[in-house]
Order: structure tokens, then C-alpha cells, then sequence
């Protein structure tokens, strides 16, 4: 049957696709939304891990941190990287000039991201020819945010640093982005930023730099390492000459310019720029070293963190002490100089000045070289030149005569391992605080701190530690020894057999005096009373507490390696009646807005009595007012209530001397870094005529100054009591004619020591019988 063309039309032969059509669309709004919320979340997460205002301006308050004097002077900076930040006006148009020619022609139009050139990128990236489509804004975001955004090649690295660079052209202008981005810049050696760069290669600052040195720092952007015009001239050359192809493009060079330095070559000067320590280098670079630690165990970053850290240097004393250094050791260095010179000492003799006269004629170390011809060929063979020969190819023997052939690299040797040395610390005994710290003469020729790093025999400066433990044990300051030879076993049959530069004497003198003219053989009669454990103990209950000090006999006489640093501590313990404080670099640390962060002090340890530190520092008066150290009197006209001691290791191999006031201690040392470098007289080897030099020119200017106050005394020591006698007698006889009897005076005899026995009494008489000698009290 047919239908009737005027029937209605039956539902259910309908055609299907009406029906479908509805369905796909339905299905793929479906599928476009499922699509979009992803893409919505990912931006919302993108926006939120992208840097933000608050990041921006935390990149912007990056600062290092200062370290202040205790007189309130900026001594040093803490930075990342060799970094001065400088302004645009301070930087030379040519710099600018080649930057936006190269980099970002539409700098100035675009907002951050310049689309069409991203566009041009990605066609170029996706035929297979790589190319950057990054504006200075987007480089800026990723030098300010290296972390946050990486440099990974991946679309959500990109994305991050589009959004970044959007954000800072919104914060900032085209000038202040300008200005960041040079300042942030690496460019290799640790310089960073185009001011330290400009220094680094050319030894100028940025303002002065040329059109071709302006575009081979600009070709380095690209990357510092492959177009490092040190290393890779050829290809810097390459890359600086495209630079100024883009700057004749762009209208910022002639032509007739740029033909012309197309055609030279590469030219730089690597003048690698020394660390700024400030005005108290060594000071700075230890304290840097606890600092750093601290700031890791408290969350803080001492690089950019803008820390003020109060230290307690005083910028007064530690001008006086480098002053007293460069001129002393300047002085001794003419004399050393002039010593060695010639074969005959004796033609040397005389002052400070004939050796300063005589130096402008001689020819330093002349004849210790000619004395020290292996010296001179063992220090070749420590030079790093030496190893770089012999791993090179070169035999030994052929490296050394090589550099032994090559007259001015041997000059700069031997003047190296000629150069005196010295150091120097001063601290304030009542709190431990460091006041001065030189560690060598000059730190750009020497970073190596001969008051902290430097381990060196002290010589006789260790003997008080002797005659401490001695008084701490009872023995009074009058108490008889005989300078005589002397022998000390230890270690099975090793015999130590001490000695003075002139020689048994013979005399008897007291405690007092072993100290006040330094004799090595009473020192080592007193060890041996005292016992070598409680000297160790002594001398690190007072300071001597880093190094490690060999409990042997010849300890008393300073054969152990300490710092001068903790000598100078270990006195200051003295000078503070026997109370210790370790020594304090930093007070407080606060951070950038003035809150503290926190403070710092050395709390107080009883190393001795104030007794015993009383009578040793009694004692030690007597060493610069009659003893081994008066030249601090008679030279420099110090007149105050001071203490000290002289050192001299054998040799003249090192020369010490550590002076006490009661508000300040200052010790000096005075050498060669190369021990077997040493100064030839026994005059000018010795501690008391040498190191004293520093010192004595230091507490003059500082006495001078008004910084200490010449009137303040130490305590005094107490006055003798009336005292019981103790008598004694030899457990074995004695030579005939010697005193069989000994009379110790001792005040605390009553109380510390038991009554004589009636057994000893008695031996006591029938001594004084057979010997029909009388007995009589020591001194």
C-alpha cells in the first residue's frame, strides 16, 4: 500500500539524523568543558606558583648582610657574588645600546611579553631551527627567580616566566627593569652585574666602557661560559661582532664604526677582583665563618638576608694596630733584609734607621740564598708551577731547571719566601671582647691569619702558664732555685737537658726572677716540681684550649704549636685575676628592620685564683720593668700598670711578645711563613726586641689616644703574713759542702700542711749536728 502525497507523515519512518547531530553536539560541549576545567585549574595553579607582588618586592629587598664595628662603622658587606649595584646613569649608553638591539628590539613597546616574537620563536623552534623569544623583562624574571622558574625547556617553565614578566612591567618601569637586569647579570668569575663585570675584564667601571667592550659583555648573555672571551676569543669575537650588526641595524652605530671594530680582535685584561673584606679582613672572614653557621642552625641567609650584625671590633684600636704593624714589620723586614745580605754580620750592627739607610743599597738575602741552595730548590719543588711541569710531561729534574732558569718567576719567589710576616690581636680582659685583629701585613698578598689559622711554637710567652700552676700549687714567689744544668728524664731514657743562651750561671735566684729574665733552666726545675699535668691543665683552663699541647718536659719552654689568638686569651685570663671568658667576636645580630635577633657574651670560668693570677701578674710587671720586655718602657715611654712576656723559639725562628693592661691585652708574633726562613741576629730574633716593636707602637698611640686610661692599676698582690717554717731535709745526701737543710717559707703552712713530725725534727737535728751548719731561710 502507498501513501497519499497529502497524508501526514508517519513518526516512525523520520529520518535518524536530526537526533545524532544533537547528540554530538551534546557530547562535545561535554568533552569541551571537561577540557576547560582542567585548563582553568592549571591556570589558577599557575598563577599561584608563579612569583607574585610580594615575591617581586622580596627579590627587590634582597640585600646582604653588614658588619658593623662596635663604634658603629660599616666594616664589610656579605653578599652572594661580587656585586655592585650601580644605576643606570651610571652604566654607558653603549651597554644599553647593544642590550636592546640584541635582546629585545621592542623593548620599549611591549608589556613584558612581546608576542610576535614569541610567535616567531615557536615557527622557527617547531622547523626545527631553535630560537629565543624571551624579552629582557622575561631574562630578568628568570635572573630575580632562578629557583621558582628554572630554565628547564618545558611549556610550564614558560608559562611561569610569561606570567612573571607581566607582573614585573606592571610593577615597574622600563628604566627600573633596565637597571635590575644589568645588576643581575652574571658574568662569569664571580662577577655579577655589569659593574663588577666592566672590572673584571677591563679593569673600569661601567660608565667607561667602550662600544666594543659593551657588546662583547652583551654577546656573553647568551651564554658566559661558551662565549667566555678569556677562554673562547675566537667565538666571542663572533658573537660581539653580531652584536654590533644588531646595533648598526637598529641605528645605534655608523657604519663606518662599525666596519672598524669588526676588524680587531678580542681584547681583555682578566683582572680578577679581590674578595672586599673591608678595613679588618681577617676579623671579617672569621667572624664570617661562625656566622655562617649560625645563620644555617637559624633559618636566616647572611647573603641576602640584610642582617646587621654588631661585632666588637674598635675601628680606633684596629687602625692603631695596623698602623703599628705596617711600620714595625716594615722596619724589622729592612733589617732582615739587610742581614742576610751580606756575609758578615758584624757589619750590620746598629738601628732601626742605619738599617733603613742601608736597605735602599743591598741586595736582600743575597748571601742566605748562596747559604741555602737546597732551601731555595725544595721551595721550586713546592710551587704549584713545579707540579704543573712535572704533570705536563717534564721530568723533575728538567722542571726544576727550567724555573731555576727563569730569572724573574725566581724573583718573585725568593721575595715570597723572604716576606716577614706578623700578627696581631688585642681583647678587652674583662669581657673577652676582640678589639684589634691584624692577621698579616698586607691580606691581598697574604689571607693567611697568623692570629686564628697559624699554629707556631710560643716560646717563653708559654712559661707562665708554669709558674701559674706553680703558685697555684703553694710555691711562693721566693722560693730558691739554683741556674744550673739541668736534666729531666722522660719517655723511658730520653734526657731533656735544657739551656740559656749565656750558661749556667750557677747563682741562685727566686721563682720571681726565673720569670722577670726568662732562664729555661729554673723554668724546667719548676716544671718538674710542679709536674707537666698541671701546667697542660692550666694552660687550657686559661685559653690555650684549640691546639694540642704535648705533656712532655719541653713544653715549659713552649715547644707546642698554639695560635696567637689563644695566647693573647689565655693572657687576658691572667690580667682578669684568673677569671676566663672565651674570646667574643659579635655582640648582637638584628635583622633588617632593627629587631634583634639575638645577642652574644662569654661567660665567666674560674681558670686560677685570683690569688695566684694577682702574684704572677705581680710577676710579670717585673719582665718589662727589669726583665726580658722593658724596651715597651724605654723605647716607646709607656707609663701605665702593665705586664708581659717575651717569647723567642730557637733559631730566631719565631718572635712573640703579649703586653696586659687591665682594660686591654694586644700580643704580636713575628716570622716567615717558611720556618726555615728565619731572622740571622740574636738581637733582632728575639721576641723582646722584634714582636715587642708592634706592641709598644700600639698602647703608645692607644695610651696617646685617651682609648685606655693610663691611671688604672691591677690589684695588688697581697701583702706577706707572718709565716711558720717549714723544714725539710734531703731523702738522699747531698755533695759535700751543699746545704743539707732547706727552709721553705710558706704563710699557709698551718692550714695546709700538716705540723712537722717529731721524726722529722729529729733529722732536722742530727743534720745540723753532723754538719755543724746552720739552717737559713731561701729566698
Amino acid at each position: 500500500m502507498h501513501a497519499e502525497p497529502n497524508d501526514p507523515p508517519n513518526p516512525t519512518r523520520l529520518s535518524p539524523w536530526p537526533e545524532r547531530r544533537r547528540l554530538a553536539l551534546r557530547f562535545s560541549l561535554m568533552g569541551a568543558a571537561l577540557l576547560l576545567v582542567p585548563a582553568i585549574v592549571y591556570l589558577i595553579v599557575l598563577l599561584q606558583v608563579s612569583p607574585d607582588t610580594a615575591d617581586l618586592r622580596e627579590a627587590e629587598a634582597v640585600r646582604p648582610s653588614m658588619l658593623m664595628s662596635a663604634d658603629g662603622e660599616v666594616l664589610t658587606t656579605f653578599g652572594r657574588a661580587q656585586q655592585q649595584h650601580v644605576t643606570l646613569a651610571e652604566i654607558s649608553p653603549h651597554v644599553v645600546s647593544a642590550l636592546i638591539a640584541t635582546e629585545d628590539r621592542r623593548f620599549r613597546e611591549h608589556h613584558g611579553v612581546d608576542f610576535r616574537r614569541t610567535a616567531g620563536a615557536l615557527f622557527h623552534s617547531a622547523t626545527g631551527s631553535l630560537q629565543g623569544g624571551s624579552t629582557i623583562t622575561q631574562q630578568l624574571a628568570r635572573n630575580l627567580f632562578p629557583e621558582e622558574i628554572g630554565r628547564s625547556r618545558s611549556l610550564h617553565r614558560k608559562l611561569k616566566e610569561l606570567v612573571t614578566a607581566l607582573r614585573i612591567e606592571h610593577h615597574y618601569s622600563k628604566d627600573q627593569i633596565l637597571t635590575s637586569y644589568l645588576n643581575t647579570a652574571p658574568f662569569l668569575y664571580n662577577a655579577v652585574g655589569v659593574e663588577m663585570a666592566a672590572r673584571t675584564y677591563w679593569d673600569k667601571p661601567a660608565a667607561e666602557l667602550s662600544a666594543l667592550e659593551s657588546a662583547t659583555l652583551v654577546g656573553m648573555l647568551k651564554g658566559p661560559h661558551y662565549y667566555n672571551p678569556v677562554l673562547f676569543p675566537e667565538r666571542a669575537q663572533k658573537r660581539r661582532n653580531l652584536v654590533l650588526a644588531q646595533m648598526l641595524k637598529q641605528r645605534s652605530l655608523p657604519e663606518a664604526e662599525y666596519r672598524r671594530l669588526i676588524a680587531q680582535p678580542v681584547q681583555v685584561t682578566l683582572t680578577r677582583q679581590a674578595e672586599n673584606l673591608g678595613s679588618a679582613p681577617h676579623f671579617a672572614a672569621h667572624a664570617r665563618k661562625w656566622l655562617v653557621e649560625w645563620a644555617e642552625t637559624h633559618e636566616q641567609d647572611l647573603y641576602a638576608d640584610g642582617l646587621v650584625i654588631e661585632t666588637t671590633l674598635d675601628t680606633r684600636l684596629q687602625r692603631a694596630a695596623e698602623q703599628a704593624v705596617q711600620k714595625q714589620a716594615e722596619s724589622l723586614q729592612r733589617v732582615a733584609d739587610v742581614e742576610w745580605s751580606v756575609p758578615s754580620l758584624a757589619a750590620t750592627s746598629g738601628g732601626l734607621d742605619s738599617y733603613a739607610q742601608r736597605s735602599t743599597k743591598a741586595q736582600p738575602f743575597a748571601h742566605f740564598w748562596k747559604q741555602h741552595d737546597e732551601l731555595l730548590a725544595a721551595a721550586v719543588r713546592d710551587t704549584p708551577a713545579f707540579r704543573k711541569a712535572v704533570a705536563g710531561g717534564a721530568s723533575e729534574a728538567q722542571a726544576l731547571q727550567e724555573l731555576m732558569a727563569d730569572a724573574q718567576w725566581l724573583a718573585r719567589l725568593k721575595a715570597q719566601k723572604t716576606r716577614l710576616e706578623a700578627g696581631f690581636v688585642a681583647m678587652d680582659p674583662s669581657t673577652g671582647e676582640v678589639k684589634a685583629w691584624v692577621g698579616s701585613r698586607d691580606f691581598n698578598l697574604d689571607q693567611y691569619d697568623h692570629v686564628a689559622q697559624a699554629e707556631r711554637q710560643p716560646g717563653s710567652t708559654f712559661k707562665p702558664f708554669v709558674y701559674g700552676a706553680a703558685l697555684e700549687a703553694g710555691l711562693r714567689p721566693e722560693r730558691a732555685y739554683v741556674d744550673q744544668a739541668v736534666e729531666i728524664r722522660h719517655g723511658g731514657n730520653a734526657v731533656w737537658r735544657p739551656t740559656d743562651m749565656s750558661g749556667p750561671s750557677g747563682n741562685t735566684m727566686s721563682l720571681r726572677d726565673g720569670l722577670v729574665y726568662s732562664k729555661n733552666t729554673v723554668t724546667a726545675q719548676v716544671m718538674r716540681d710542679v709536674g707537666i699535668t698541671r701546667v697542660v691543665a692550666l694552660a687550657k683552663a686559661a685559653g690555650v684550649d684549640q691546639s694540642k699541647l704535648d705533656p712532655v718536659p719541653s713544653l715549659a719552654l713552649g715547644t707546642s704549636p698554639v695560635t696567637l689568638l689563644e695566647m693573647v686569651n689565655a693572657y687576658a685570663t691572667i690580667a682578669n685575676e684568673g677569671e676566663h671568658h672565651k674570646p667574643v667576636f659579635v655582640k648582637r645580630i638584628r635583622d633588617r628592620h632593627g629587631r634583634v635577633l639575638a645577642e652574644f657574651g662569654s661567660p665567666t670560668r674560674r681558670a686560677m685564683t685570683a690569688e695566684s693570677a694577682v702574684e704572677l701578674m705581680d710577676m710579670m710587671r717585673g719582665v718589662v720593668s727589669q726583665g726580658t720586655g722593658t724596651m715597651v718602657k724605654t723605647r716607646f715611654g709607656i707609663v701605665a700598670d702593665i705586664a708581659g712576656k717575651t717569647g723567642t723559639t730557637q733559631n730566631n725562628t719565631d718572635g712573640w711578645f703579649i703586653l696586659m693592661h687591665p682594660q686591654l691585652v694586644a700580643g704580636a708574633w713575628v716570622g716567615f711563613n717558611d720556618s726555615r726562613v728565619t731572622m740571622r741576629s740574636n738581637y733582632w730574633g728575639q721576641g723582646g726586641h722584634n714582636a715587642i716593636l708592634l706592641v709598644g707602637d700600639f698602647f703608645r698611640d692607644t695610651l696617646k689616644g685617651g682609648l685606655i686610661d693610663p691611671k688604672v692599676r691591677f690589684a695588688p698582690p697581697r701583702q706577706p703574713q707572718p709565716t711558720l717554717a717549714r723544714w725539710s731535709v734531703p731523702a738522699s745526701s747531698e755533695p759535700e759542702g751543699a746545704a743539707l737543710v732547706r727552709l721553705e717559707i710558706d704563710p699557709d703552712a698551718p692550714q695546709e700542711e700538716p705540723p712537722m713530725s717529731a721524726e722529722e725534727l729529729d733529722r732536722v737535728l742530727q743534720h745540723l749536728d753532723r754538719s755543724g751548719n746552720s739552717p737559713s731561710p731561701m729566698r
